[in-house]
């Protein structure tokens, strides 16, 4: 649709031509932002929600009143690079009497510099140049990347060309730049924010943040606070610690410093040693007193008092330094405190985190969380040994301090769905401004139709033979009624084996490509590549994975490279001690309806959702959308779906075939940009 001049949607526009989603989301935008509020916006590909959100966030941050900075928070490097052609083509439209847009794009240092060492925290970006000359170089190059736009790649590619780290001059241009691009844990991983936004001079109170794909903010900031341990930790961080004193000791001998005997350093890491010998031993008898309780229940888990673990183990310190009681734990963290301080080196030079370290973050976990019901402990057996794991089941309690310091925030998502839903889990101030919108594409429903067939499930006591049968006649129907590339998403690699089998019945004219566990991401822009050559090649492609894995979710299939997407079955969360504690928790917090919907229902309607919005990525593509499930009809699932999207059920494969038949003929295949 043509822009509006009536409605004031900015300066700031990308497009000259706006939908009529975009302009409402731009002008909610502005609206929320201008009373320091929060726009939950579920925005479907499409609608151009990346150019809207940035409308809005710079038409308030560039008040003159009182100018703010943008922080576009986003886990995808593809992302990185759309934000900043938007911004370019933003700037390239504004008016005579604006100063240009600076943007800083920022990913993690590994990915930045060359070498980082693990000891001294030095990268080798800047070796062999000489000193005098470094802070010259960074300045130049800071200056370069606040001069124009420009993608992390491409500051990268400079900073190795002039022998200057990138990352360190992309932080300090982070002051002076209106719009920071970096990842959700910059803001909302405590360990990393703290030190983010301290060295980028970054005030929160006077930030706008815009959340790109935020239905994943909860569980990125629960497993943040993620932490395991087996019993070998104890020994392993004993054994780091013998090292670190070796080193230390020769240290001081070298430099003559005092009595070895006398130094301080020396005498407490001794005194953590023989702590660690201590736990070592008397933590391999908990540890076997808890795999005996979780086999006589008979579980394959159980939950754990957090003030059971964190007490055995400061029992076990405090015995070794014959102290009778030690309410606020004080000894327990001076050892955490000389764990954090161990140093190993490492023969490869690879970046890897010390057993200290990981021993270090869960116990001082624990002693945060305590008393706090939010995060719970679960022992399991990996292999046959037992294992202590935490989990953050409200990662409300780490965002809503961060959400209450900032100035609004826009937070956009395809599935960001029911928005309330994620208010709720982010627990956003009340007593600011909430707006929640779920936006209609105008084209979505007729370029991408959704068919539900009503005669398969994967529910555990309906699978069978004919089950099965039935399944493979709805994925044989597609295939035989489509011209190109289709994707099935089953709830796990077990069912996905279990439906294609040895694959002999499918046409031999079809190639497949399986997801791998574990896939690396080179392997992953590797399949797309594979796609678009047997496109070229006049090859069918079947592309399987799991739902909620790596192919489907957060990858995008460019140039309508695929045209159906086969979704297997709800992955609902499987019965688990964390599951019954998250479930407890929130029945405690919203009631039982809200509970079961917000741990259950909506989490495994999101997960299909994510993986049918794969194939469509601008207004000219189309794909069909085939659910292999009856149960999406039933209302406690049915009602988890966005009123935007319209269904169509099959009682057969028949009726699939002839849907998808039609669907093809009404839709035939787009031009491809570039082939």
């Amino acid at each position: 649709m043509v822009r509006d001049e009536n409605l004031n949607t900015g300066r700031f526009v990308a497009h000259e031509n706006l939908r009529k989603a975009q302009e409402k989301m731009i002008l909610e935008g502005i609206d929320v932002l201008s009373s320091d509020g929060f726009l939950f916006a579920a925005a479907p590909t499409g609608i151009g929600k990346t150019a809207a959100s940035l409308a809005s966030a710079l038409e308030i941050a560039r008040s003159k009143d009182n100018p703010k900075q943008i922080i576009f928070l986003t886990g995808r490097q593809s992302q990185h690079r759309i934000v900043v052609e938007t911004i370019k083509r933003i700037n390239s439209k504004l008016s005579i009497d604006n100063s240009e847009i600076k943007v800083v794009d920022l990913i993690g240092r590994e990915s930045m510099c060359e070498e980082v060492d693990r000891i001294t925290g030095k990268c080798s970006c800047e070796d062999n140049i000489v000193e005098g000359s470094k802070q010259k170089r960074r300045e130049d190059l800071k200056d370069l990347i606040l001069l124009s736009p420009k993608h992390v790649d491409d500051v990268i590619k400079i900073g190795r060309k002039k022998k200057i780290c990138s990352w360190s001059a992309a932080r300090s241009a982070v002051k002076e730049c209106d719009i920071l691009v970096c990842d959700y844990n910059h803001i909302f991983v405590e360990n990393i924010s703290e030190n983010s936004l301290t060295a980028m001079k970054i005030d929160l109170e006077n930030t706008i943040l815009i959340i790109d794909e935020a239905h994943n903010l909860p569980d990125r900031i629960r497993n943040g606070l993620e932490r395991r341990a087996i019993v070998k930790i104890f020994r392993d961080s004993r054994l780091e610690i013998e090292e670190y004193l070796a080193r230390t000791e020769k240290t001081v001998k070298k430099l003559d410093l005092s009595e070895i005997e006398d130094n301080f350093e020396i005498v407490e890491i001794k005194k953590s040693h023989r702590q660690m010998k201590k736990l070592e031993n008397e933590m391999k008898k908990w540890y076997k007193k808890k795999e005996a309780e979780l086999t006589k229940l008979g579980k394959n888990d159980m939950k754990i008092e957090t003030t059971e673990f964190t007490s055995a183990i400061s029992s076990i310190i405090n015995e070794d330094l014959d102290i009778q009681n030690d309410v606020n734990y004080s000894n327990l963290k001076n050892l955490v405190n000389q764990l954090y301080r161990v140093r190993v080196e490492q023969e490869d030079g690879d970046e890897k985190e010390t057993a200290s370290t990981r021993l270090a973050d869960l116990i001082s976990i624990t002693i945060e969380y305590l008393h706090n019901n939010a995060l719970v402990l679960v022992f399991d057996l990996l292999a046959d040994e037992g294992r202590v794991r935490s989990f953050l089941l409200d990662p409300g309690v780490v965002s809503a301090p961060i959400f209450s310091r900032t100035s609004g925030a826009i937070l956009m998502s395809g599935t960001l769905f029911p928005p309330e839903m994620y208010a709720d889990l982010l627990q956003i101030p009340k007593n600011r401004k909430i707006t929640m919108t779920e936006y209609e594409s105008s084209f979505l429903s007729e370029k991408r139709p959704v068919l539900i067939a009503k005669n398969v499930t994967t529910k555990y006591t309906e699978r069978g033979h004919n089950n099965t049968e039935n399944v493979r006649h709805h994925i044989l129907a597609v295939i035989n009624n489509t011209p190109g590339h289709i994707a099935f998403f089953s709830p796990s690699y077990a069912l996905m084996e279990d439906v294609l089998g040895d694959c002999s019945w499918l046409p031999g004219r079809i190639k497949i490509i399986d997801e791998e566990k574990r896939m690396s991401k080179s392997r992953v822009n590797g399949i797309i590549q594979e796609l678009h050559k047997f496109r070229r090649d006049g090859t069918q492609v079947l592309l399987s994975g799991v739902l909620s894995g790596k192919l489907a979710e957060g990858v995008d299939y460019p140039n309508n490279i695929l045209d159906a997407v086969i979704c297997l079955g709800l992955p609902l969360a499987p019965p688990s001690a964390r599951q019954d504690a998250l479930k407890e928790y929130y029945v405690e917090r919203f009631g039982n309806n809200k509970a079961w919907r917000y741990t259950s229902t909506q989490p495994a309607i999101n997960s299909i959702l994510q993986a049918l919005g794969r194939p469509i990525r601008k207004s000219a593509d189309r794909a069909i959308v085939i659910l292999l499930e009856k149960r999406i009809l039933m209302r406690q699932f049915k009602s988890c779906l966005p009123a935007s999207i319209h269904t169509f059920e099959a009682p057969d494969h028949d009726r699939t075939a002839r849907l998808t038949k039609n669907f093809f003929r009404r839709n035939p295949e787009p031009a491809i940009e570039g082939e």
